[in-house]
């Protein structure tokens, strides 16, 4: 019901029009696999779906458990690589093989610290399967490879700014897309330096948008790390 609940603000905020992402994963297939069949899918226009995290499942397993959701799935299916939260990595050879093997699978968020694993996607993916990159340190040059951009933590606090370095590199303009990043770099640092989404709450809250609460064990950013950001946020 809690969850029901969120969902149904979200979907009031938005004013039932604009088009949603919903996250749904886990480590229990069948227990995701229930939750896809029984989502409405009025108002969302893909499902974002983790990868099996803490029992770490083989490749197969892997493979196995999302195509179970894709069996399911009314909705397109974007896949969640995090290796750092999750304790496993979806391998590249993996993800071809979804892609090519379910309609619906139409993207990843990529977000491997292997930056050669996502050069691998970008070379043998199907032609219509978007790699979009899951991590702010490596959004540039994975979208100026091929990428279709990236599912941000920094755009939330600097949307314009963001958005424009993407846009930039969508369309090949290197040089102004480096030359504005370069002014984020420091922020895309401290956000991470303490902990997500510390570090991005702590922007927001510097903007007077949001208020830095998060619940344990997660802690709100330190006094050092927000002066910090205050200082970055001045600049820009």
């Amino acid at each position: 019901e809690e969850k029901q609940d969120v969902i149904n603000a979200i979907v009031k905020y938005n004013n039932k029009r604009k088009p949603l992402v919903i996250g749904i994963g886990g480590n229990n297939t069948a227990e995701v696999v229930k939750e896809i069949s029984n989502i409405s899918t009025e108002f969302f226009c893909a499902i974002l779906s983790v990868s099996p995290y803490y029992n770490r499942p083989t490749q197969e397993g892997i493979y196995q458990h999302y195509k179970e959701i894709a069996k399911v799935s009314k909705l397109p299916i974007i896949l969640y690589n995090v290796p750092s939260r999750t304790g496993s990595n979806i391998e590249a050879a993996t993800t071809i093989r979804l892609a090519n093997e379910f309609k619906n699978i139409v993207a990843i968020k990529e977000a491997s610290p292997n930056f050669s694993q996502s050069i691998q996607l970008l070379k043998d993916k199907p032609k219509d399967f978007m790699v979009i990159c899951g991590d702010d340190d490596f959004a540039l040059p994975i979208t100026l490879a091929g990428g279709s951009g990236v599912i941000s933590v920094i755009g939330q606090g600097y949307p314009k700014e963001f958005s424009s370095i993407i846009n930039n590199a969508l369309n090949k303009n290197v040089d102004e897309a480096y030359k504005n990043y370069f002014k984020l770099l420091e922020s895309i640092k401290l956000i991470f330096s303490e902990g997500n989404p510390a570090g991005i709450k702590a922007l927001l809250s510097i903007q007077n948008i949001s208020k830095e609460f998060v619940r344990l064990p997660l802690l709100e950013a330190s006094t050092g790390l927000r002066n910090e950001l205050e200082e970055e946020f001045n600049k820009i």
